[in-house]
């Protein structure tokens, strides 16, 4: 079976620093990866080197099969490639429903289309349903968090790639966005997960990527991945 995505030994830095050296990971349809490692070990610049954001000084990067390296960022957009980046990108002065209807007008939908994905999305994550009125600015911390992934995930992608989305939510919404990260998995979306909040990468995760220093110091499958992880990260 062909990967969804795939990074076959891929360097990449910013100027005259390098952040990752060799690199090669795949992730098939409906399957979810984890890619782990401590802070500066190159995950987030892996994750944008497989969204096009960062274009690798060697190696290559293939969706479907096809050789995206070196395209441009709303090409690898347009093949269903998805990224939810580290932090809030929300329109403060734009309602909840408003954020989303304007992520799914940008990506093309007709008109009478909208509204099926809007059901979807608040489905996905009920507590944005009830503040679909409300200001995005106005929504709390975690509230936002959230409304940048839902942004992502109302117009299902052919594959995710994740980055930190736990990173200062409450533990109650860290559970309802992995919930949806299951149900895109089950769906037959493809997965890339960075997450440093290990118990719930290896809870949804069948295999794991661990960085080091810029290189895959291990992979193998999430069962296994308990041991190589103990004591660089905090697995509560």
């Amino acid at each position: 079976m062909t990967a969804t995505l795939a990074l076959r030994e891929v360097s990449a830095g910013y100027g005259p620093f390098r952040a990752l050296f060799g690199v090669s990971l795949e992730v098939g349809p409906g399957e979810a990866v984890a890619l782990l490692g401590a802070n500066g070990a190159g995950k987030t610049t892996l994750a944008r080197v497989a969204t096009g954001l960062v274009l690798p000084t060697d190696g290559s990067v293939h969706v479907d099969g096809d050789d995206f390296t070196g395209r441009r960022t709303y090409e690898f957009a347009r093949a269903g490639v998805a990224h939810a980046p580290e932090g809030r990108s929300v329109f403060a002065t734009l309602s909840v429903e408003e954020n989303l209807t304007l992520a799914l007008r940008r990506r093309g939908r007709p008109r009478a289309a909208v509204r099926p994905a809007l059901d979807r999305a608040f489905e996905m994550f009920p507590i944005l349903g009830r503040r679909r009125q409300q200001l995005a600015g106005t929504l709390s911390g975690g509230e936002q968090r959230m409304l940048s992934v839902a942004r992502v995930l109302v117009d299902a992608p052919k594959v995710l790639v994740a980055d930190e989305l736990s990173l200062g939510l409450a533990p109650i919404i860290v559970d309802e966005v992995y919930a949806s990260l299951r149900r895109l998995r089950d769906e037959g979306i493809a997965l890339l997960i960075v997450e440093q909040l290990v118990s719930h990468a290896l809870e949804l995760c069948g295999r794991v990527v661990l960085l080091h220093q810029g290189a895959v110091a291990w992979q193998g499958s999430s069962v296994d991945a308990l041991s190589e992880v103990v004591g660089l990260f905090d697995p509560s």
